[in-house]
């Protein structure tokens, strides 16, 4: 039995959920949705069975990027299915498996063989995640058997969840779906959040009110790290219109069909040419980075190599070692006290900002190589070049590397100052939020678009 046979008759055995037979319309396809979010959003209050109240979370940074929160049934979030999805990506693109997209066979192969990956993570992270000692506390065999199959459970439901929206049952992505929402209650508790700390109020409004009432703004502009102040919300809004400026940053290529004689249109290649990935895989980075130091000094306490890479306070926050300069140092007044952990904070971001997204331009298959094959599959053209890969490729060259660098640049510095500025919901959940916003108002404004004009469409080649 060759590979392909043993990965499809695996994946027959695993749950999935099932196209609709026929395409739901616009308002049952945002029922659907909602009803997605809202599971989710219940799984994410329901605490796991067996783990005691933690205190500080030293894995916050994580969780704003994979829609996870402590000590609950999300505690996973989306992180196995991203990551399995993002290794099975690279698999393709850098050709280590060789598959071909416009031959059916080959797509149903992918998408059994990123399930089959994708169950295999879910079982590999819960059960690491839980006997290393990783979710806040050590538990006892028998409890953490059973926080396993939990942990196991609820990452296969956000699965199924997925697939459902992204089936036709619901719009976009359960994925993006899932992280709008997380970013966005972030956003929501720094604002709004009634919750009383020794600086008063958590949340900026009660707190400004509380503070117009009582006559003392003391502390307004900057107030404890991680807290919510006047600056983080000023800081807020300035980075939300430029991010959404920079969104619309582009270079049009004009483009015409081979296929149908008269249609025009242009290939736009944006600033942000490879969104929020790379920025995404940092964070990642810095988090294991954290995760595997702090798992291994639980067993070799006295090592002085550990040290080197990190060691850590009561809270589990780092205090010293490479960790340290690479993590972010909080707000201005907290972090002006050592400026050398702000140069390196922000010389880490942008650095692999740039090597991340140069990875995944050539790996993911957005390279003008790849690009100019997608075209010249779609059957289109540049008008004034020859319809060749290499005349293609020699176009989109002049442009792909060098956006794929600002790019890079430009969201490293975004995530690093943002957070030195105090934004609320992290400079990482922002871009994120933003980036997600816009893709479903787009797709939304589709969706409405398509059902008032069905023919049109039709003509757009949609289902």
């Amino acid at each position: 039995m060759s590979l392909r046979e043993v990965i499809k008759a695996i994946s027959s055995v695993l749950p999935e959920v099932p196209r609709p037979k026929r395409k739901p319309s616009f308002t049952e396809r945002i029922i659907w949705t909602a009803l997605a979010l809202i599971l989710y959003l219940i799984m994410a209050e329901i605490p796991l069975y067996g783990v005691p109240r933690l205190g500080a979370d030293y894995l916050a940074f994580y969780r704003i990027i994979f829609a996870a929160k402590q000590g609950t049934l999300m505690e996973l979030g989306i992180g196995p299915i991203v990551t399995a999805g993002l290794i099975s990506q690279l698999l393709v693109g850098s050709d280590i498996i060789r598959l071909d997209f416009s031959k059916p066979e080959d797509r149903s192969f992918f998408s059994a063989f990123t399930k089959v990956f994708t169950f295999i993570f879910i079982v590999a992270e819960a059960t690491a995640y839980t006997l290393s000692g990783a979710i806040g506390v050590r538990l006892p065999p028998n409890v953490a058997t059973i926080v396993i199959l939990e942990l196991i459970a609820a990452s296969m439901a956000v699965f199924m969840l997925d697939q459902m929206v992204q089936k036709g049952w619901g719009i976009g992505s359960g994925i993006s779906l899932f992280i709008l929402a997380g970013v966005a209650l972030r956003f929501m508790l720094d604002m709004f959040s009634p919750l009383v700390i020794p600086e008063g109020y958590y949340g900026f409004v009660p707190f400004l009110i509380n503070s117009t009432i009582s006559g003392d703004f003391s502390g307004i502009l900057f107030r404890g790290p991680h807290i919510p102040a006047l600056m983080g919300l000023i800081s807020t809004l300035a980075f939300i219109f430029f991010i959404v400026y920079l969104e619309g940053v582009r270079i049009e290529l004009p483009i015409s069909s081979t296929r149908f004689r008269g249609f025009t249109g242009v290939y736009p290649i944006k600033l942000l040419y490879v969104s929020n990935i790379p920025v995404i895989l940092v964070g990642a980075l810095i988090a294991d980075i954290q995760f595997f130091t702090l798992l291994l000094s639980s067993w070799l306490p006295q090592s002085p190599y550990l040290s080197w890479l990190g060691t850590f306070d009561q809270h589990k926050r780092p205090v010293s070692g490479l960790l340290y300069y690479i993590s972010p140092p909080g707000p201005i007044p907290v972090a002006i006290q050592d400026p050398i952990r702000i140069f390196t904070y922000v010389a880490f971001m942008v650095f692999f900002s740039v090597i991340f997204a140069k990875l995944w331009v050539e790996l993911g298959g957005m390279s003008a190589e790849k690009a100019a094959k997608s075209l010249l599959d779609a059957k289109v053209h540049l008008p004034g070049f020859r319809s060749t890969k290499s005349s293609i490729q020699f176009v989109l060259a002049k442009y792909i590397p060098t956006v794929t660098l600002l790019g890079g640049i430009i969201i490293g510095l975004i995530a690093s100052l943002s957070d030195l500025l105090g934004v609320y919901g992290s400079g990482i959940g922002l871009l994120l939020m933003i980036d997600i916003t816009i893709n479903y108002y787009q797709m939304l404004l589709r969706e409405h678009v398509e059902t008032l004009m069905p023919k049109l469409g039709g003509i757009l080649g949609r289902r």
